[in-house]
Parts: structure tokens; C-alpha cells; sequence
């Protein structure tokens, strides 16, 4: 199938992360906000479930997932379904259970197209995600998200001795209390939105240069071409050079090029018409 073996090129690796997590959340009624949340593998045990009803054991899925040992179980669970169903993609552990968000992007990125070439992206809509994750192990935790707020809380309301030395704890002042939870929250939100934006730009990069590197081995490739023996002096591969090897990025070498094919033409065909 076109989905098991699309290339680093493809479409289906330029889907943003924002569109990814959508689907995710939609799909499996989730609330994950990055990608390195899907790390553990369960996520993709269970849209390989939704895709394939009955080929993914989701009893031995643990969505609580939070050691390498745990999470390589999961991904275990994940190859002998990909065995059953003769799907030839290699699933890099190592990286995926390191959290890194652009080897899990990918990978959620290439799990998008296989679901959508199996069922066109319409979801069953006999599938219970929640029901099917009980019969895995233990739900997620609580987002970190969560953590923070409780983190927030925790700080935003400190305990005050009272005066008498009686160990008697008081609230501080309402006003003081708002402020606080106030500022807390506008400073939490800018770090996250400051942290998506960081993340974003991380993996445009990273995408960036995975097509630089693209393009310049098939660059390479063409070069080594020209340079064969017996073919490196041919019009067409003189041609080919002109024009890798210009310098000057403002004016195109084509024309150039162009002119040195077009004059040694034009001297074939009178060298012809002399031998006629």
C-alpha cells in the first residue's frame, strides 16, 4: 500500500504538528497538547485498534507507560500487529521512546496517511476509544498542563502562621490571592505559547534541512553522473556542469547552457551537410 512506503518527501511529512495533535484528540478522545506525549506508543497501539479491529491485543497496551522497559513493551505490541497485517515499516524504538517531538511527529505523521488510506479518514463510529483503553492498562495521567496549574495553586496560596503562636494557619488577602493567581496564570500561558513557538521552529528547521540534504544527494548523484568516464566530455555534460557549478546565485546559468548545447548541434548538423 502507497502509505506504507511514502518517501521523506512526501505530503504526509509536511502535515503540521497542530493538525496531528487535532487528530489525535478527535480521533481517540484524548487531550494530549504535544507530540512526545504519544513516546510510550500506546496512542499508536490503539489506532492501529480503531483501523483494525481485533489485530491489536489491548490488554497488554499500558497506557501508563512512563519507563524505556514500559514503553518498549508497547511498541512490541505495536510490530507483531504491523507483523500480522504484513505492514513493512520499521518502527525505530530507540528514538521514538526518547520523547524527541520530530521522530514522533514523523511517525504520527506516517500513521495519519496509513489510517487514511485504509478508511479514507472517516473514523467507525462504532469505536469507543475510552471503553478500548480500559482494556488496557492504566489511563494517562493528567496532563502536564495540569501539573502546572496545581503547581500554580500550591504557589500562589501559601499558608501564613498566624501571630498568636497557636500554629494556626491563615489565607492571605483575597486581593492578594487573585493577583497572584492572576499573574501566575498570564506568566504560564506566555511560557507555553512561547514553547510551542520555539517547538515549531525546531521542527521547521529540522524539516529544512532534511530537504536540503534531499535535494543535495540527488545534486551529488547527478554531478557523479557527469563526471563518468566517457561522459564527461559529452555537450550535455558540460551542460550540466555549467550549471552546478555556477557561483553567481542572482543570474541563471540556464541560458548558457542553453547556447553551449544549441552551438554544438548546430556544428553536428553542418559537419553533416559537408560529409553530404
Amino acid at each position: 500500500m502507497a502509505a506504507m512506503a511514502i518517501g521523506m518527501m512526501d505530503g504526509a511529512y509536511f502535515v503540521g504538528r497542530n493538525e496531528i495533535l487535532s487528530w489525535v484528540n478527535a480521533t481517540l478522545q484524548l487531550n494530549i497538547s504535544r507530540v512526545e506525549e504519544a513516546a510510550s506508543g500506546a496512542i499508536q497501539c490503539q489506532m492501529m485498534d480503531m483501523t483494525h479491529p481485533g489485530v491489536v491485543p489491548m490488554h497488554k497496551v499500558n497506557f501508563d507507560a512512563k519507563t524505556e522497559y514500559d514503553m518498549i513493551q508497547n511498541y512490541k505490541v505495536l510490530q507483531e500487529a504491523f507483523n500480522k497485517l504484513k505492514i513493512e515499516k520499521h518502527i525505530e524504538v530507540n528514538k521514538l521512546v526518547k520523547g524527541r517531538p520530530l521522530d514522533n511527529l514523523e511517525f504520527l505523521q506516517w500513521l495519519k496517511r496509513y489510517c487514511d488510506s485504509i478508511n479514507g479518514g472517516i473514523m467507525n463510529e462504532n469505536y469507543n476509544p475510552v471503553e478500548r483503553r480500559s482494556k488496557g492498562g492504566k489511563e494517562r495521567n493528567s496532563r502536564v498542563s495540569h501539573k502546572v496549574s496545581k503547581s500554580l495553586q500550591a504557589n500562589n496560596f501559601p499558608s501564613v502562621i498566624s501571630g498568636n503562636g497557636t500554629g494556626l494557619k491563615t489565607s492571605v488577602p483575597k486581593q492578594g490571592r487573585n493577583y497572584a493567581v492572576s499573574g501566575g496564570a498570564n506568566s504560564a500561558a506566555e511560557i507555553q505559547a512561547m514553547s510551542e513557538q520555539i517547538l515549531d521552529l525546531k521542527l521547521s528547521v529540522d524539516h529544512l534541512e532534511k530537504e536540503r540534504d534531499f535535494y543535495f544527494a540527488k545534486l551529488r548523484d547527478i554531478e557523479i553522473l557527469c563526471q563518468t568516464h566517457g561522459l564527461e566530455h559529452l555537450p550535455m555534460a558540460a551542460a550540466i556542469k555549467k550549471i552546478l557549478y555556477a557561483a553567481d546565485a542572482k543570474e541563471s546559468p540556464l541560458a548558457e547552457a542553453q547556447e553551449l548545447i544549441s552551438r554544438t548541434l548546430n556544428a553536428d548538423a553542418a559537419e553533416v551537410e559537408d560529409d553530404a
